[in-house]
């Protein structure tokens, strides 16, 4: 039987991690991308060891210059077709925008936008060359509508739901799958590294869960799904009924940092 191969970014924790653990137990190799070398080695050990899989890391800061060319030309360095590339690697930040780091917006953009559209780019001509694989990209809830004090993150978010539907459809006849995820809470490091102290459903879902609904969703070939229950559902449906200038003070009223 030939294995098939993902690659994943961010897998070194939440998930990515997920996505790593739920496609070794369905046999796939993996190649796994991150910053952490010692986070990498332990979950590609673990996973080689208790699915009889191949595992290889790709240590790679992804905001920096060239950094997907990097990890695509690693990759076909050692031989591997990737069969699914899932661009999971992202982070938020909370404040008033004005008030927050300049650099850090723009790595954000790098990370949340660039990379993934360069990774994307790369690794999709070869399998519209062989005429099948598949592209998983991490989305968020947030991306439905404009978030105030995580504004960029928002607008990120919003970029990689649209661009991902797009190519689902441009690719539907070229054999290749592109699904968006759209997490809602998940129970990750995310609302740490954002400076944001809670999350504000009062739910959070599991990485495992996240993982498990995107893969399905990918597998049925839908162009998008937004994971965690009804509660998420219901918050990326208000803009079909709300004025964007009502929906938008809503939004902020809610996410308007405490003094």
């Amino acid at each position: 039987m030939i294995m098939k191969t993902a690659l994943i970014t961010g897998a070194s924790s939440g998930i990515g991690t997920a996505f790593a653990q739920e496609l070794a137990s369905r046999n796939y190799n993996l190649v796994l991308v991150a910053r952490s070398q010692a986070k990498l080695e332990t979950l590609a050990k673990q996973l080689q060891e208790s699915h009889a899989i191949n595992t290889e890391i790709i240590v790679q800061d992804l905001t920096a210059n060239n950094a997907a060319q990097t990890v695509f030309d690693t990759v076909n360095h050692q031989g591997i077709h990737i069969d699914l590339l899932i661009n999971n690697a992202g982070f938020g930040d909370y404040g008033v925008f004005a008030d927050s780091s300049l650099e850090k917006q723009l790595e954000m953009i790098q990370l949340n936008i660039t990379a993934l559209v360069a990774l994307t780019h790369l690794f999709l001509s070869p399998m519209r060359e062989q005429g099948n694989g598949g592209i998983i990209n991490i989305s968020s809830i947030a991306g439905f509508q404009p978030i105030p004090y995580m504004s960029v993150y928002g607008a990120t978010k919003a970029f990689v739901l649209n661009f991902s539907e797009a190519l689902w459809a441009e690719n539907q006849e070229a054999g290749i799958t592109v699904t968006c995820v759209s997490p809602g809470p998940t129970e990750t490091a995310f609302f740490e590294r954002a400076g944001f102290s809670s999350n504000s459903s009062g739910s959070s879902a599991t990485p495992e869960e996240v993982a498990k609904e995107g893969l399905k969703a990918f597998e049925e070939k839908q162009t998008n799904v937004v994971t965690g229950g009804l509660g998420n559902h219901v918050i990326t449906n208000i803009p079909r009924f709300l004025p964007r200038e009502a929906l938008v003070k809503l939004v902020a009223k809610q996410f308007r940092p405490t003094q």
